[in-house]
């Protein structure tokens, strides 16, 4: 029979771990464990943690992957279903936004490296390129920083499907003048 988290010693349960000797403390599959809560009849919090962390296919990026994991993959892990994998996802979008600086607006670019010091720990772990359009005022301050790569994608997807709809329409008119 395995065993449940609330027969291990007290002080060796994550929770109570994290609250008598601190956060940093704990290993990644603990923390994880806090966050996915409960474990299945077969397998503790902690174990179905240390299941997601397996997923990993670089163990040297501790617990980056989950940047880039998707919602599937995750859930392919019995006791992982959509909310655990959403709360999971949700997880690696906190770290991404607690990297970033809470205000970028009105910051004064004076050179390249500035740039690059407020978008480094956004994009450091992306696997595709991401490109994004610095807005500035006349005093090099910036009022806005957009990414437009996703909206890039978007448009192509929108046109792609208006150009199919023209192209049919011209394909009717033309078989109805051509009877």
């Amino acid at each position: 029979m395995p065993i449940k988290i609330k027969q291990l010693p007290e002080l060796e349960r994550p929770y109570e771990k994290l609250e008598w000797y601190g956060e940093k403390t704990l290993s990644n599959a603990e923390l994880l464990a806090i966050i996915i809560k409960t474990g299945t009849k077969q397998e503790t919090s902690v174990q179905l943690a240390q299941k997601i962390i397996n997923l990993s296919s670089n163990p040297q990026e501790g617990l980056n992957f989950l940047r880039n994991i998707s919602l599937e993959e995750l859930m392919q892990i019995k006791g992982i279903g959509r909310v655990k994998a959403i709360q999971l996802k949700a997880l690696g979008e906190i770290a991404n936004r607690m990297a970033m600086p809470l205000n970028c607006k009105k910051l004064k670019i004076t050179k390249p490296i500035d740039l690059v010091n407020i978008l480094m720990e956004e994009l450091r772990f992306e696997q595709k390129e991401i490109l994004k359009i610095v807005i500035l005022s006349n005093k090099n301050e910036i009022l806005k920083i957009k990414d437009i790569s996703n909206r890039r994608k978007q448009l192509y997807k929108n046109n792609s499907k208006r150009h199919l709809t023209r192209t049919h329409k011209n394909e009717s008119k033309q078989n109805n003048i051509s009877s």
